[in-house]
């Protein structure tokens, strides 16, 4: 048995995938997300998945379900901090104030909650400690264009993951970030038909397994807590990144 994990954002793409992963290598493993239907799906006829049903930008229901998990398990050794939304590209000047909020709100805030949540529980759990992994992103690095509200928010993943794993060391809790790019998603697949690139062409871009991306975050949970992944790019080969613009 590696642990108890909480992945949020786990009914669909990397989410899913990584919980997949997590449970045939031991785990057991909540699925959290706003879709019971989908999460039902992700976790269907696999004992190690379970299911529950949470928006993470609603510090009740974060609270509620982190109570839950403390409830059926005792302990929380792995948050996978994976949910957010990528919404629809608009130019910089053209961008409204509710998209780019809705970034921050699903991506950082909703991050910072559960992370906090996490944290709380880890620091006073017997054995203390555990691991908090980050989604981050390509965009945490250099932005698409016409995606600046995605762009900020995975900027601001990188300060959190470093400001957690700063303050998570005198309660044994690391702190890593994972930057994917690339992975074939229900929120991806567009980029391999073509997607905006720096001069304003639009162009295909290369691909990868989502299952490579669930593979390095198994990676980063199965390490001991005295060494760490801080940050791990895992992207399609060919893809615009180094280069970028």
């Amino acid at each position: 048995m590696e642990g108890i994990a909480l992945i949020t954002g786990g009914g669909s793409g990397i989410g899913k995938a990584t919980g997949l992963r997590l449970a045939t290598s031991g785990w057991r493993v909540v699925l959290a997300g706003r879709r019971q239907t989908l999460l039902d799906e992700a976790a269907a006829g696999h004992e190690n998945l379970t299911p529950i049903t949470a928006d993470v930008t609603d510090e009740a229901q974060v609270q509620a379900l982190f109570s839950e998990i403390a409830r059926r398990f005792g302990r929380l050794d792995l948050l996978f901090n994976n949910a957010g939304v990528f919404t629809p590209a608009a130019p910089f000047g053209q961008t409204s104030l509710e998209a780019f909020t809705t970034s921050l709100s699903v991506n950082v805030l909703g991050s910072f909650l559960c992370a906090r949540a996490a944290f709380r529980l880890m620091a006073e759990q017997t054995p203390r400690g555990g691991r908090i992994i980050n989604n981050g992103s390509i965009s945490a690095h250099v932005p698409r264009p016409r995606a600046v509200g995605y762009t900020v928010s995975k900027h601001a993943i990188t300060g959190l993951t470093r400001s957690i794993s700063l303050e998570g060391r005198p309660f044994d809790i690391a702190c890593g970030q994972i930057d994917i790019g690339n992975a074939v998603t229900e929120l991806s697949a567009g980029f391999a038909k073509g997607s905006m690139q720096a001069d304003g062409t639009m162009a295909p871009e290369p691909m990868m397994d989502v299952e490579h991306a669930a593979a390095s975050v198994l990676h980063m949970a199965s390490l001991p807590l005295s060494a760490n992944v801080q940050f791990m790019t895992v992207m399609a080969t060919n893809m615009p990144f180094i280069g970028r613009g």
